[in-house]
């Protein structure tokens, strides 16, 4: 096999709940939630009701189950159908490096694979850092963004490796694993350009599906190519180009989940830092004296949110998400930013159309040279009056490095949960999820999330 495939495989297949940190646990213990919470607020979405229509018609043995209604159906499905309630909103984390993403997208398929096996929350936990720990090491090298490739690429091995490690994956069964996982998985970047759909907040969950598969196919025997990463037509000669795993999390070294933003806003990550800034200007300026907006931002952010000219316009909820003249229009206007704003009759606002064509939006290279080591954004306001005023936002409220504080973590959870689950369902899910180590079935975790109970 390939060196890349065999510093994964061995790195994966070595690593203990013992080695982890309590810093590491606790902050799976925030990601976890904040994923959770994130599958309560897309639970009434379209795309999870197609989910679980679909999930409904498989039954497997061992069965997993689906968050919200407890179904059974198959580990394959149960990831694919909760991850796309984890990921329909897009409010769940990001991870910022060479390459970025959202890696909590694998997280549905280890609580799939989990759930059906009877394995423990350390275990659980153990797994969702292993795969985060596959995603960073990826993303910290490879620009897939730049290369019109997407996400998936990282979220399928990554999953793979999650589910391996509860599935107690030899060295030898990981490595075929995520060979299988990387060969077959190298989606299109075309989920996330122009006019964005449904599938864009799916396709990251099918990629978890296809490394849970992966993972199923390699413990029953199924071997995968020997040099999946550096081999002829590998995924280096054919996606990323050569690259060297850094050195993964442990010892000296913090884990990749320690290193994952969580968003306080239920927007796009790189929409995160302006909204902060629009909304520390807001409190100066009235709307209806606005003139001009002037944003100035680091390439990422001004060709993901704010270059197409979809973004003018955005007709789908998926699009507004990737809006920053919406987002911006909506936050200067109305002064919070919630889920709400992505109902149909807000983002299809004729009244909001005017202020966002006084929006432009800009790469400041020197901006894009201090990314990802800083993600500002500059916005200058220019009223009626001819008074400018400018601020700037270097890493906003939910970044590694301005953490939400757990109260933060609770009242969001408490928000995205608030529409399906009582109060009482809420309370009692918290008080579980914070002790999440001490529960000896991961099953009781779906237990926890019963809609209309």
């Amino acid at each position: 096999m390939d060196k890349t495939t065999e510093a994964l495989a061995n790195y994966v297949t070595s690593l203990r709940y013992e080695d982890l940190t309590a810093r590491a646990v606790q902050e799976t213990k925030r990601h976890i939630i904040d994923s959770l919470g994130c599958a309560m607020a897309g639970y009434k979405s379209k795309a999870a009701a197609i989910a679980r229509r679909l999930a409904a018609n498989s039954t497997g043995t061992p069965a997993a189950h689906l968050l919200g209604d407890g179904r059974n159906t198959t580990m394959e499905m149960a990831a694919f159908a909760n991850g796309v309630l984890v990921r329909y909103l897009d409010a769940n984390d990001s991870y910022m490096s060479v390459g970025s993403g959202h890696p909590s997208d694998l997280f549905a398929a280890v609580l799939a694979a989990a759930d059906a096996l009877g394995a423990s929350c350390k275990d659980l936990i153990l797994a969702t850092v292993a795969g985060y720990e596959v995603f960073g090491g990826l993303a910290d090298q490879v620009p897939l963004r730049e290369r019109g490739w997407d996400q998936g690429a990282f979220i399928a091995p990554a999953a793979a490796a999650g589910v391996g490690v509860l599935l107690g994956l030899t060295f030898e069964e990981m490595a075929n694993a995520l060979a299988i996982a990387v060969t077959a998985n190298v989606p299109t970047r075309q989920t996330r350009a122009g006019e964005l759909p449904m599938w864009k907040g799916s396709a990251t969950p099918a990629a978890a599906r296809s490394g849970l598969f992966a993972a199923q196919l390699a413990t029953e025997g199924m071997t995968g190519p020997t040099a999946a990463f550096e081999g002829r037509h590998g995924f280096w000669e054919q996606v990323t180009g050569a690259f060297k795993l850094g050195t993964l999390g442990g010892k000296d070294k913090s884990f990749a989940i320690e290193r994952s933003n969580l968003k306080f806003f239920p927007t796009e990550y790189h929409s995160q830092a302006p909204l902060w800034t629009c909304l520390a200007l807001r409190d100066t300026v009235k709307f209806e004296e606005i003139t001009a907006i002037n944003v100035q931002t680091y390439w990422r952010a001004f060709s993901e949110i704010g270059s197409e000219p979809a973004k003018w316009d955005p007709q789908t909820r998926e699009t507004a998400d990737h809006s920053l003249p919406y987002l911006l229009a909506v936050a200067f206007r109305d002064g919070r930013i919630t889920p709400a704003i992505f109902e149909p009759s807000r983002f299809l606002d004729p009244t909001l159309r005017p202020f966002m064509a006084r929006i432009h939006i800009v790469e400041n290279p020197e901006l894009t040279r201090q990314f990802p080591n800083s993600l500002t954004s500059e916005i200058e306001i220019i009223t009626r009056t001819g008074q400018r005023l400018v601020e700037r936002t270097e890493f906003p409220k939910g970044h590694a490095r301005n953490p939400m504080t757990d109260a933060d973590v609770e009242t969001k959870f408490r928000d995205f949960c608030g529409a399906v689950l009582q109060p009482s369902q809420i309370d009692a899910a918290l008080r579980a999820l914070w002790h999440l180590e001490k529960i000896p079935n991961a099953g009781t975790v779906i237990d926890l999330f019963r809609v209309g109970e």
